[in-house]
């Protein structure tokens, strides 16, 4: 068992590495002309890095409730979906939130 809670942890950075994907490549598909891109396909996954580094990650400096927490849990991998749904991956949007819903009741229960 602490080898699937330890392996659920591990899984839950691989997806928050995914969604910071999923917004350089909305970025990048959604941008007109090469500085627009540049700066979405950039931005958008540094801006949601850095709220989740100040507010949600467990080392973050501004500690923060556990109901805001997981509303910003939920808007980062909301707009890291609706990201993929609009650049034309609708599958992959709807397999990237059923995976991620799985992997956070894992954790309620776990305990994580």
């Amino acid at each position: 068992m602490l080898l699937l809670k330890a392996s659920n942890l591990g899984f839950r950075f691989v997806l928050e590495l995914c969604a910071l994907a999923a917004l350089g490549y909305w970025g990048f598909k959604a941008g007109h002309g090469i500085l627009l891109k540049v700066i979405l396909g950039l931005g958008t996954p540094l801006a949601a890095a850095t709220l989740w580094g100040l507010f949600g990650s467990p080392a973050a400096p501004f500690k923060v409730g556990v109901p805001i927490r997981l509303l910003l849990e939920i808007v980062i991998n909301g707009a890291a979906a609706f990201a993929l749904y609009a650049s034309g991956k609708a599958s992959l949007a709807g397999t990237f939130i059923v995976v991620v819903i799985i992997n956070k009741v894992l954790m309620i229960v776990w305990e994580q």
